[in-house]
């Protein structure tokens, strides 16, 4: 059960989240409202028009059937508007939504390990997304709408039978006692769903991705068969859901009838005694449905606000993580030094430091080959670098001349950055380069490829605007390997940072390479730092740092 405070948190989460789309909202309120004066009006238009045709009304019969026939006609215009709304406003909204949770994710903090599996990220992103858009835009108005409805429809009844008025919305307390338990009910069973909805998701981007890994381990079936356990568990969750959401739907519906019942026996004996019209008594089944209608829209609304009351804490946990801070890029002129003095750094969930009071000053313009064994925090000194990651102790600054900048996302401006493995997204080549620099030439492309040693570029048949697939697919790992070497390259950045950036080269390849990179370097007064286990590379280092495993 939520707690006010939880209420009052998540109706604030909700007010925030809906910036942007809430004119969608007051559209749709808007256009709800007129939908139900037409309703109320075509029920008064239908009592008038049968009293009238039946010699207890005085009014002239053309302007009965006049006022149907425009409330109708003005129905279906307001109808069409409500289907324009929801199509067009829609999917605006709900990209504005996917669009913010998306710049929020990708502006994070990186907290050096992936808190939430990929595809689980995705679930949230689209069908959470979509759920709280949908809750906002259409539902809440919709459900704003039925109160309405339901005051007037009660307000209407009560004119002219209060006793009947009050026997048919005595069903609402025992109504909303059932809704109290079905809520906690459905919202438990809801996030059970959605969690294994995630694993689905996650199962299915993951054995794509892998693939091969899976085909050459021969556990191909194996990954099958855990989707299919998967799949049957959330069968039967389902099932579990669908049964206590029918038999409560059963419950209410057996409420209604009665009333229903109630009214027409009701307003059949009113009728035979003389009491009502014919207009009246047909007013009387009519207002009973607007009655009973709010009560069955919310059996409807309720599951779907479950839905995105669920998605809601699902997307806050993604905003949980903190922003990057920015104060505006610091960038050098020239390749700057590096300097980390007494650093100490653990992994969040770790149980030794990774660096232990490390000091090291790569002096700007210098070429420096980190060397290590696995684990003796190679990769974690480049983070650092990077201000991917940040000391648990001690400080990392650049440096040159007499201008001192602690190490920051202000500061990543400065570095070239080639990590390890294939890097390429799904795109063509030129997508590739250009996301290095958006702004390169094609001469400067051209450039970056012959300087990456990636000349086979221009023996393709659409040379830069070959396809890659998803992961560089339909390229080797060395040929890979050089494309994003070539993008990096196309930045500014006056620092280097090679994580065995040339481990799928071959020797000739691999020293024509080092050989462009240093005159490059050379030229621009560039600082090279590389990691890597390859002598050749060493070979061209004017220092080595060998790192240590820290026990």
């Amino acid at each position: 059960m939520a707690t006010p405070h939880q209420i009052k948190h998540l109706f604030a989460w909700f007010w925030h989240t809906s910036r942007g789309i809430r004119m969608k909202s007051v559209v749709n309120i808007i256009l709800g409202l007129t939908v139900v004066a037409l309703d109320f009006a075509f029920i008064w238009a239908t009592k008038l028009t049968i009293d009238t045709a039946t010699g207890q009304d005085g009014h002239p019969l053309w302007l009965g059937c006049t006022l149907l026939v425009g409330i109708g006609l003005l129905n279906i215009s307001i109808s069409f508007a409500r289907q324009w709304s929801s199509a067009l406003l829609g999917v605006k909204s709900q990209n504005l939504m996917q669009l913010r949770a998306f710049a929020r994710l990708m502006h994070s903090v990186w907290m050096g390990k992936e808190q939430f599996h990929s595809g689980d990220v995705m679930n949230r992103l689209i069908r959470d997304a979509n759920e709280i858009t949908t809750v906002i835009t259409d539902t809440l108005p919709a459900s704003l709408c039925v109160c309405v409805r339901l005051m007037f429809a009660f307000a209407y009844l009560f004119h002219f039978d209060s006793w009947l008025a009050l026997a048919v919305i005595v069903v609402a307390p025992f109504f909303l006692f059932l809704s109290k338990i079905y809520i906690n009910r459905m919202r438990k069973l809801t996030r059970e769903i959605r969690n294994t909805d995630s694993r689905i998701q996650s199962i299915l981007q993951e054995s794509i991705q892998h693939r091969m890994v899976l085909k050459t381990l021969e556990q191909t079936d194996g990954m099958v068969e855990k989707l299919s356990q998967t799949q049957k568990h959330l069968h039967g969750q389902v099932k579990h859901k669908t049964l206590f959401s029918s038999f409560s739907n059963l419950t209410v519906n057996l409420g209604f009838t009665a009333g229903y019942l109630l009214t027409f026996i009701w307003g059949v004996y009113r009728l035979d005694a003389g009491a009502i019209t014919y207009g009246t008594m047909l007013a009387f089944i009519q207002l009973v449905g607007q009655i009973q209608g709010p009560f069955r829209d919310m059996t409807r609304f309720i599951p779907a606000i479950i839905g995105a009351i669920t998605a809601a804490e699902r997307m806050e946990q993604l905003e949980q993580t903190p922003t990057e801070e920015s104060h505006g890029r610091q960038y050098f002129a020239h390749g700057a030094g590096i300097r980390f003095s007494n650093v100490t750094y653990r992994y969040q969930d770790g149980h030794r430091n990774i660096l232990d009071k490390f000091s090291f000053d790569f002096t700007p313009g210098s070429t420096t080959a980190i060397l290590g064994e696995t684990g003796a925090g190679k990769t974690t000194l480049i983070r650092l670098i990077l201000s991917l990651l940040h000391p648990t102790q001690g400080s990392v600054e650049f440096y040159y001349q007499d201008k001192h900048v602690p190490a920051s996302p202000d500061t990543r401006c400065n570095l070239v950055y080639v990590p390890q493995g294939n890097t390429l997204l799904s795109g063509t080549i030129r997508d590739n380069l250009l996301l290095g620099n958006p702004d390169a030439t094609e001469a400067d492309m051209h450039q970056a490829l012959r300087s990456a040693c990636a000349d086979f570029v221009f023996t393709l048949p659409d040379s830069i605007d070959t396809v890659c697939g998803e992961g560089g697919t339909g390229f080797s790992e060395g040929q890979a390997q050089r494309i994003a070497i070539a993008r990096a390259l196309l930045r500014q950045g006056n620092i280097l940072l090679l994580d065995e950036a040339t481990s799928a080269l071959d020797t000739e390849t691999e020293q024509q390479l080092i050989a462009n990179i240093s005159s490059l370097a050379r030229e621009k007064q560039q600082t090279i730092i590389f990691i890597t286990h390859r002598p050749a590379v060493v070979d061209y280092c004017q220092s080595t740092l060998q790192l240590k495993r820290v026990e």
